[in-house]
């Protein structure tokens, strides 16, 4: 004996179908609907003279730009300057073709006045790495703060801010391009 199906009960079936396989469609595609994360990277060359070399990357989050650096070649035990600056040109061997520090604030006019550019000072182990990150509130990667087709620069000496004359960080010892990953 078979049981026949009425023409409502197999339509609200058939609604229950589609609107079952609505919604797992439909939670598939949040993954694409989400915002992506804006990210950037540099590759890090020694200067003329130079070892150090490797990679910073640049993750845009709600309080700053995250600037996550893996760097070898460096001094052992030693501290060092990590910018951005103004131009993205490393093709000077000293990498002075990369311009000043980024102020986009021009806060290079204040005495005394934390540049935005001005990432922080980075450690190397002893073993000439470094590896970590900074978070950088002043930067974005658009718009007017952004760090983007500029230079990050690692400097010999690292930066003090507290100074009196201000005192630059050194000669640059790798510097690279950033770019959209």
């Amino acid at each position: 004996m078979t049981k026949r199906i009425d023409g409502r009960a197999m339509q609200a079936f058939i609604a229950l179908i589609v609107l079952a396989a609505s919604g797992v469609l439909l939670a598939g595609c949040t993954s694409f609907l989400k915002p992506q994360e804006k990210r950037a990277v540099a590759q890090l060359l020694p200067t003329l003279g130079n070892q150090a070399r490797g990679t910073v990357t640049f993750i845009e989050r709600s309080d700053g730009v995250q600037v996550t650096y893996n760097l070898i070649g460096l001094p052992p035990g030693s501290d060092h300057a990590l910018q951005v600056h103004e131009r993205g040109d490393c093709n000077a061997a000293d990498g002075s073709s990369a311009g000043a520090v980024f102020a986009p604030a021009a806060d290079r006019l204040k005495n005394g006045a934390r540049l935005e550019g001005d990432l922080g000072n980075i450690h190397a182990d002893s073993t000439g790495v470094a590896t970590g990150f900074i978070v950088a509130p002043d930067v974005s990667l658009d718009g007017v703060r952004s760090v983007l087709q500029r230079s990050v620069l690692l400097h010999h000496d690292p930066t003090d801010p507290y100074a009196y004359p201000q005192r630059g960080p050194g000669s640059a010892i790798a510097c690279g391009l950033i770019r959209t990953q």
